[in-house]
């Protein structure tokens, strides 16, 4: 696994990059130096990539958040069909989790960045000797921030990538610290209405302890994976601070659905307006948006009546 990069040498490499006065547009490290390629440290191993790829497919939405974040969006040619953001990514057909590697092929790609490797497609696509980038999901926040310095690497935008994450860095410490209510507050993360949840394992009850806040569904089902599925009768006895909705699009819940639940009515979050509406696709991603997910947090935390 690739070595995680710590803050100080984040902020170093933005205060070199600063000082010799480049701008946000110019190509920086390798692709600026003449180099023909660069080898980046992935899931996957080390991966020799064109020092400025001009093709790249993109079958992450996270990655591709990233990937026009960091200023690299014109190099990307196809992303799959979940890239949803921005609204100029170059959604297509193709599929993260079914991924077909002769419709890759077929976007005659230089490089190609995936979160998983389902149905073979690294090895597929290193057969016809198509760099791949395997950057899987992120299990907390340092490897977040070093997958964003890969992608910075791998596509002539080390400097851009770099910024990134020192910007997030600093947005997350600072609703982190304007936030002093948290601790002892206990919550409820909804993944869908089967009230399936996340421990303080998963990346994101990560992100929630960063608050100090207590998970209801730690102590539900431990052998879950970090997944687990609470009973109804479980979660109205935990009778949680608060609750966090993450399934606003894909199950069309909100405040008033939850209020018109069966015995729901009576939690302490329903009555004191705890109930938090969040965007599905920001509160499952660990990519460039990850601060917003963390002030949606804070500004719960601070609401608390």
């Amino acid at each position: 696994m690739r070595p995680v990069r710590t803050l100080g040498a984040v902020l170093a490499v933005v205060a070199v990059i600063f000082t010799a006065g480049c701008g946000g547009d110019e190509k920086t490290g390798d692709a600026a130096s003449g180099a023909k390629t660069v080898t980046v440290e992935a899931a996957n191993g080390a991966v020799t990539v064109p020092a400025d790829p001009k093709r790249i497919v993109s079958l992450s939405p996270t990655h591709t958040e990233t990937l026009f974040a960091i200023g690299a969006g014109p190099q990307v040619v196809a992303a799959d069909d979940y890239s949803n953001y921005p609204d100029e990514a170059p959604r297509t057909k193709l599929s993260g989790f079914k991924p077909n590697a002769e419709a890759v092929i077929a976007y005659k790609p230089d490089l190609v960045v995936v979160s998983d490797d389902l149905n073979g497609i690294v090895k597929s696509l290193e057969k016809v000797k198509i760099p791949v980038l395997l950057e899987p999901a992120a299990t907390k926040l340092d490897e977040a921030y070093d997958e964003i310095n890969d992608l910075g690497k791998a596509t002539g935008r080390t400097a851009e990538a770099a910024k990134l994450v020192a910007d997030m860095r600093s947005s997350i410490q600072k609703t982190v610290a304007a936030s002093s209510k948290g601790k002892g507050l206990s919550y409820y993360h909804e993944l869908d209405n089967q009230l399936h949840s996340v421990t303080s394992s998963t990346f994101a009850g990560q992100l929630y302890g960063l608050f100090g806040l207590k998970n209801i569904a730690d102590e539900a089902e431990k052998a879950a994976g970090g997944y687990p599925q609470l009973s109804r009768d479980y979660l109205l006895k935990q009778d949680p601070d608060l609750i966090f909705l993450a399934d606003t699009k894909c199950c069309g819940q909100n405040a008033a659905t939850v209020a018109e639940r069966p015995g729901w009515s009576d939690l302490g979050a329903v009555k004191n307006d705890g109930v938090v509406e969040l965007d599905d696709d920001i509160a499952s991603r660990w990519g460039p948006r990850l601060p917003e997910f963390v002030k949606a947090i804070g500004d719960a935390v601070q609401n608390v009546q």
